[in-house]
């Protein structure tokens, strides 16, 4: 049994072999075949991509060489271009040079006559000082004395009548310098006189209004802003309303509209009722108010400087009062009126002068800077003629006109107003400037007057009013320097942005030293 199953076991294993022989001989023929047709496909593809490439080839050659061809073309173009172009310079050139060959010749010929000329006036200048020493031979034996003793007698004659018209010109000096001692010691009094020391207000440009609370900003917005639109334009000022506490801010240039307008909101902050029709009729209100105010204010200030019986126009009275409501350069403008009349009538007591119109014009001569928030044109001009409309007398007016220099000064009058408006805008700490500015302005100053040919040292005085620039003395003369100083001062004033006028001054200072042993 056991080799029956034996063998039985060996007759199918070697049977199962045949089979799988047989089956993987089979699936082996089928893999060939796939793999040829497949190969057949490849080759097709690569017959078909290498047909396409040499077709590209082929395509990218012709444009290529298309490309090729309208290059050469335009280098043809341009090189024949170039080539004409070439040929006309070279034309002109050549007529260039036969020009300067004849100019050449030309000059070779003017430079012969010129040698010429030379040798005939050098023959005529010889034969002209022969005649000179004949001339003064014969003038000598003539008077009897020789050259020198002549020369002598000549200068003794003109020494002489120099002497005399120096003497005629000592005298009349002398005279004009008594007729006019009195008026130059006015100058001396007036320009010496101890300044006054009065009071300063420093304004601002903005003005804060306190708020109880939040809710009355809210009202004074209003729905939409309609509120603060209404407050805006009505009040012509700038209102600004932000995160800070119980506080909202004016802002505006003109001390006076700053001020109705802050008196308009307490009112109506006062009053809770905040609407376009109530803040028309509240600003009506308050301008009535400052009117009477301001004047009030001008009719204190004129019996104050003991003007009460001058007749001033009410209208000129009510200006002089809203000049408290302006500033200049931070200078309260009503308190320097008042410091330049009080000055002035001080000046002109002192030498003798009508101190009441003194007085009068100091507190009149900056009267237009009351009008120039609502009218064009400078202060100047805006209060001569305000002035003039109302019949002040010819000293105020030329006060007006030449404190700042727009005017000849025709009166004691007029010139110590203009010496007291000096002095009160420049006591120390009457007006104020930002230090930066105030150093960047005078270091460009400097600057400029340094940067000319031939300066030595230039430095800003008199807080940048002024500067001195000094020079090369023997290197510039006195006319050289005139027009240095007109072209540092042109170049000044196109360059630096400044209040009034710098003075320039150019030095030229000529040392010589020596020593005796």
């Amino acid at each position: 049994m056991i080799i029956e199953v034996l063998v039985g076991s060996g007759i199918s294993a070697v049977a199962g072999f045949f089979l799988a022989k047989k089956l993987d001989d089979a699936k082996y023929d089928v893999l060939v075949a796939q793999a040829q047709a497949k190969a057949k496909v490849i080759e097709h593809e690569a017959e078909m991509l290498l047909k396409n490439a040499k077709h590209e080839i082929a395509q990218k050659e012709l444009e290529v060489q298309k490309k090729y061809d309208e290059e050469v073309a335009k280098i043809q173009r341009d090189f024949e271009r170039k080539e004409l172009l070439l040929e006309q310079k070279e034309k002109e050139l050549n007529e260039l040079i036969q020009e300067e060959i004849t100019k050449d010749r030309t000059l070779q010929r003017e430079f012969k006559n010129i040698e010429k000329e030379k040798v005939r006036l050098a023959k005529q200048k010889e034969i002209y000082e022969s005649k000179i020493k004949d001339a003064e031979k014969l003038i000598e034996r003539g008077a009897g004395l020789t050259k020198t003793e002549a020369k002598e007698i000549i200068l003794k004659q003109t020494k002489d009548n120099i002497r005399a018209e120096m003497a005629h010109i000592v005298r009349k000096a002398i005279k004009e310098a008594e007729k006019n001692a009195k008026k130059e010691a006015f100058w001396v009094i007036a320009q010496a006189t101890t300044r006054y020391a009065g009071e300063f207000a420093g304004e601002r440009l903005i003005n804060v209004v306190h708020i109880p609370n939040d809710e009355i900003k809210g009202r004074i917005i209003g729905r939409d802003g309609k509120n603060i639109k209404s407050l805006e334009s009505t009040l012509g000022v700038d209102i600004i309303v932000d995160d800070t506490p119980n506080a909202i801010t004016v802002s505006h240039f003109s001390i006076y509209r700053r001020q109705v307008a802050t008196e308009v909101i307490n009112r109506l902050v006062e009053d809770g009722r905040i609407h376009p029709a109530r803040i028309e009729e509240v600003h009506n209100k308050v301008l009535q108010e400052f009117e009477t105010k301001v004047l009030e204010e001008g009719e204190n200030v004129i019996l104050e400087l003991g003007l009460g019986n001058c007749a001033i126009h009410q209208e000129l009275v009510k200006l002089i009062g809203k000049l408290k409501y302006r500033a200049s350069y931070g200078q309260n403008v009503l308190g320097h009126s008042i410091e330049v009349a009080r000055l002035a009538g001080v000046m002109a007591a002192e030498i003798g002068a009508d101190e009441l119109l003194a007085k009068r014009a100091g507190i009149m001569h900056d009267i237009g800077k009351a009008l120039t928030d609502d009218y064009e044109g400078s202060h100047v001009t805006l209060g001569y003629d305000i002035a003039k409309r109302y019949n002040e007398p010819p000293e105020v007016l030329n006060a007006i006109k030449s404190h700042h220099g727009e005017e000849e000064i025709k009166s004691i009058e007029a010139a110590v107003v203009c010496t007291a408006d000096t002095l009160s805008a420049a006591r120390p700490g009457a007006r104020r400037e930002v230090l930066e500015s105030f150093l960047k302005r005078v270091q460009g100053i400097e600057e400029i007057a340094s940067q000319h040919e031939y300066v030595r040292l230039a430095y800003a005085i008199n807080a940048g009013r002024e500067v001195r620039v000094i020079v090369e003395a023997d290197l510039v003369n006195d006319d050289e320097a005139v027009l240095m100083s007109q072209e540092i001062a042109q170049e000044i004033s196109e360059k630096i942005s400044f209040p009034g006028e710098i003075k320039v001054m150019v030095i030229r200072e000529l040392r010589a030293v020596s020593y005796a042993s």
